[in-house]
């Protein structure tokens, strides 16, 4: 498997020598493996084990001093791939954590796995990491190292913006899976789709979450994917799919604590005046949400452009660990994005086909409301700023990152 350099992988050797315990999660075949064995390979008196062997994990579950005594008693660092299979694994942990020096590195797809059954014995004793499809950064980076270092000077001409954004048309159709990025033909991309789609049902629904109503999982996540960017609508749903309400509850939690969707929070500080109610729902992985609904044409001829756009930029200021919220008001008024960050409050847009600088009446009122001195709008092509009482950004999508 090629090794891509991840943005995470710093933040992990900085904390090696620390005594807790990290925990690197997010979604299967995002990479969590082949970044844990990169690591692995270059330190020093390590072991690489996986609670898929099933004979390693019983004795793990049933008798962790002999685990204990076979596994980790000689090594300094012991990194435990697939951790979400062990039930209750969290009590196991801190009992190796309370008694033993060496450094513990799992992964787990599964983050309520992970958050239920094991945080509760490990609290101050464990750094959760999330780790995600590639960011456009990161795919960038791979795809077109020369062409990076300009997209991270900030040095948009048009001519530069025109070649990124070429990758990032098959970015937001194809995703930021690995697999998918490495894959050298559209085919074969969708594919590897496929099997993450089918692997997702098989492995995460099945065995961990033991759920046997997958039909109407997939009907749900067919009919968000064909509403991306939209408020929830509950009763549509449970009519859509045969859940009832609770249920439907349980199973949008799932897709969320599974990595496969990402939920934006009304932003509000007025409750008279704002909405409160509903979240909005976006897909972490653009390819993902492409593969549900059988679509991978071209961009330019598919009318869902402005949602998959708008679908982007939620799900890199999710792979920034930044909240999603969006901004709307009792009488219509609307902000696509609204990030929170050192104490300041930046309204985002996303409006696809801008040609030159306009701002709308809501952006307006969001910013003069909130006394926000900055704004960013995000289009294909335009790089310009406004600078008045606000400093309003004129920015290309595919420059999110430098934005929050």
């Amino acid at each position: 498997m090629v090794y891509v350099k991840r943005d995470l992988e710093e933040k992990i050797l900085k904390y090696l020598k620390r005594k807790e315990i990290i925990a690197i999660v997010g979604p299967r075949q995002c990479g969590k493996t082949t970044l844990m064995k990169h690591i692995y390979k270059s330190l020093k008196n390590t072991r690489f084990i996986s609670f898929e062997d099933r004979d390693v994990l019983e004795m793990f579950v049933d008798d962790i001093k002999s685990f204990i005594q076979q596994y980790a008693e000689d090594v300094d660092y012991l990194f435990i791939d697939e951790f979400h299979y062990a039930k209750e694994g969290g009590k196991q942990l801190k009992y190796f954590y309370d008694h033993f020096n060496t450094k513990i590195i799992i992964s787990g797809s599964s983050a309520t796995e992970l958050s239920i059954q094991g945080l509760r014995y490990l609290v101050g004793r464990i750094f959760i990491m999330n780790l995600h499809p590639f960011s456009f950064e990161e795919y960038l980076r791979y795809k077109d190292e020369k062409l990076y270092l300009l997209y991270k000077k900030k040095s948009f001409s048009q001519p530069v913006i025109a070649r990124i954004n070429k990758h990032y048309e098959e970015f937001i159709l194809y995703g930021g899976y690995p697999r998918v990025a490495i894959s050298d033909n559209e085919t074969e991309k969708r594919e590897v789709l496929k099997n993450i789609y089918n692997t997702y049902f098989l492995k995460e629904v099945k065995e961990i979450f033991q759920l046997s109503e997958d039909f109407k999982l997939s009907k749900l996540i067919k009919s968000l994917a064909l509403q991306i960017g939209g408020q929830i609508n509950y009763n549509e749903l449970s009519s859509l799919t045969g859940f009832d309400y609770s249920d439907l509850l349980r199973h949008l939690n799932i897709l969320i604590k599974t990595f496969i969707c990402v939920e934006s929070r009304p932003f509000f500080t007025n409750k008279r005046k704002e909405i409160v109610k509903s979240p909005k729902l976006f897909f972490l992985d653009n390819g993902f949400r492409n593969l549900v609904i059988n679509n991978f044409q071209e961009i330019k001829n598919r009318p869902d452009a402005g949602a998959l756009n708008e679908n982007f930029v939620a799900s890199e200021i999710v792979k920034k660990n930044i909240e999603l919220q969006y901004w709307k008001t009792k009488a219509g008024a609307e902000v696509d994005f609204v990030v929170e960050k050192n104490s300041k409050i930046i309204p985002l847009e996303v409006k696809s086909t801008l040609n030159s600088p306009k701002i709308t009446r809501s952006f307006r009122n969001f910013l003069n409301e909130y006394k926000s001195n900055k704004g960013f709008i995000f289009s294909y092509a335009l790089n310009e700023e406004l600078k008045g009482k606000q400093l309003i950004i004129f920015s290309p999508l595919f420059s999110i990152a430098h934005s929050i």
